[in-house]
């Protein structure tokens, strides 16, 4: 079954309030693929965060929920028992040699924004990560010189702020909304 996500229009920004009581960090589960498919699909429909032009059905979503947990974490953040974000990692290269690199994903509910949700998923997800073994993580981050109102630069600051570096900057790389978008790859010594 395909369900259908509305848009509320422009990204809801949030409070500027850090509540960490409450949340509560725990493995992603197959059957959170619908509420999780439900942040996500804001960010699909709604933004030129993810690149993905389609929202995915709960059946693919769960399948790469249990493909993502073969090897590496997938974790949701919950504030009163409600799931208000989720982390994973991901393979960078099948090559062997990469073996010790990750990608990291987050995506944070657009009504629990700044409240250090993304902070916590990612404190976990790197220290998951670690006791793996991987020593380096990446992320692409969607990037446009002059924010918009399909993307700001909300995740690049974040990454930013959890001791990322830019170490690439392809431009204009992702068509969404008919408009150009370039990627940014961050990367973090773990």
């Amino acid at each position: 079954m395909i369900r259908h996500y509305e848009c509320a229009g422009k990204c809801h920004r949030g409070k500027a309030v850090r509540m960490d009581s409450g949340m509560n960090i725990r493995e992603a589960r197959a059957e959170d693929a619908e509420k999780l498919l439900s942040i996500y699909s804001h960010y699909v429909q709604c933004t030129a965060v993810s690149f993905e032009t389609s929202v995915p059905t709960i059946s693919e979503f769960e399948k790469r929920i249990r493909k993502t947990k073969e090897k590496y974490p997938y974790l949701v953040c919950t504030l009163n028992d409600e799931i208000v974000g989720y982390a994973y990692a991901g393979e960078y290269s099948v090559r062997e040699a990469y073996a010790w690199t990750a990608t990291a994903s987050i995506y944070v509910d657009r009504n629990h924004h700044r409240m250090g949700i993304g902070s916590l998923l990612y404190t976990a997800l790197e220290e998951k990560l670690k006791s793996q073994g991987i020593v380096n993580l990446l992320a692409g981050v969607a990037y446009i010189q002059e924010e918009d109102e399909y993307l700001t630069h909300e995740s690049c600051r974040f990454h930013l702020h959890m001791g990322y570096t830019q170490v690439a900057h392809m431009k204009g790389i992702g068509k969404k909304f008919d408009r150009w978008y370039d990627l940014l790859w961050m990367q973090k010594k773990l």
